[in-house]
């Protein structure tokens, strides 16, 4: 197999803000795989917050020998961005090879679109507001928060967008003394989950404390590995596929989670369509899906995943899978 590497960078449409800071760009790794015949195209988003750099992410893939496929691929290469777009680049290859679907490969039944969050960037509450308005027609709107002023944002977006069902994600900027006294008013205002409010180095804190809403695993939930550790903290947690190195891991992932008792969230990096096409078929079915990547690009892939009122539909075969 021939395996190329090729960094990419897609304009946002406006600056995206985090508490760990902001950014006015997408920049990825897009793998393809060719069999003499046949191209396999996958994506990933290193993510520094993971100890990942392009340059990283791009060396291990680079050192993969000339013959892989998923399993070996598992044990040549860690959980993390380089594998997942290896993996990805795999399946749609293997679907191409067998003319079918990835969905029909993976024996999962055919997939339809799933309404997806839209993400609110970190701001003032006068922006967020004006955010909120413009975005209130949408069924879901994430808002990003993780600061110690985060209430009169949270006021704000609820007034801009009074009949939105409401996800919060703190990016692990909450102490736990912080998140005890905002929890009462997220439930208050109507806000369905709470993502990763503490960091994950610190999420013991989260044992035994009052629950008002649930709270999602993001930056502590990587892959089957990480569910150990989860119990007694989290009720849901947020797969997202250059956290567990691919589609093959994801699906595993929610598998077991889902056997766990956990509810299940599928999110993304900020990426192109290629990245969210696997994605979208990991999110059939479950409780929150956020691939609301595309959405947030001034460009994107040729033939982009398509976005309406019902959702994020499923990648046609010339975009992936």
């Amino acid at each position: 197999m021939d395996l190329a590497v090729k960094r990419e960078v897609f304009k946002l449409k406006q600056a995206f803000t985090i508490s760990r800071g902001s950014r006015t760009e997408a920049q990825v790794l897009t793998v393809s795989i060719h069999d003499g015949v046949y191209w396999g195209w996958g994506e990933c988003v290193p993510y520094a917050r993971y100890g990942e750099t392009l340059d990283s992410v791009n060396a291990q893939i680079q050192s993969l020998p000339s013959e892989f496929d998923h399993q070996n691929l598992y044990h040549l290469l860690p959980p993390g961005a380089g594998r997942n777009a290896v993996d990805c680049a795999l399946w749609d290859l293997e679907a191409k090879q067998s003319n079918r679907r990835v969905w029909e490969l993976a024996g999962l039944p055919a997939p339809r679109p799933e309404i997806t969050a839209y993400t609110l960037s970190l701001d003032s509450p006068e922006v967020m507001r004006a955010q909120a308005k413009q975005n209130a027609k949408r069924p879901i709107l994430k808002i990003k928060l993780g600061t110690s002023d985060d209430m009169p944002r949270l006021e704000a977006v609820r007034s801009g967008a009074p009949d939105a069902r409401i996800i919060v994600d703190a990016n692990e900027g909450w102490t736990v003394e912080l998140y005890s006294d905002l929890a009462p008013h997220l439930a208050r205002l109507g806000v369905d989950m709470v993502e990763q409010p503490l960091p994950a180095d610190n999420d013991d804190a989260l044992l035994g404390i009052e629950r008002p809403l649930p709270i999602c695993a993001d930056e502590s939930c990587h892959d089957r590995a990480s569910l150990p550790s989860l119990k007694g903290k989290y009720d849901m947690i947020n797969i997202k596929l250059d956290k567990t190195g691919g589609l093959t891991e994801g699906l595993a992932l929610r598998e077991a989670a889902l056997s766990a008792g956990y509810s299940v969230m599928v999110g993304c990096m900020m990426g192109s369509s290629l990245a969210m096409a696997p994605a979208q078929l990991l999110a059939q079915g479950m409780s929150i899906v956020d691939l609301d990547g595309p959405l947030l690009l001034a460009e994107d892939r040729e033939r982009p995943l398509f976005y309406d009122k019902f959702g994020v539909h499923p990648s046609k075969r010339e975009l992936w899978g």
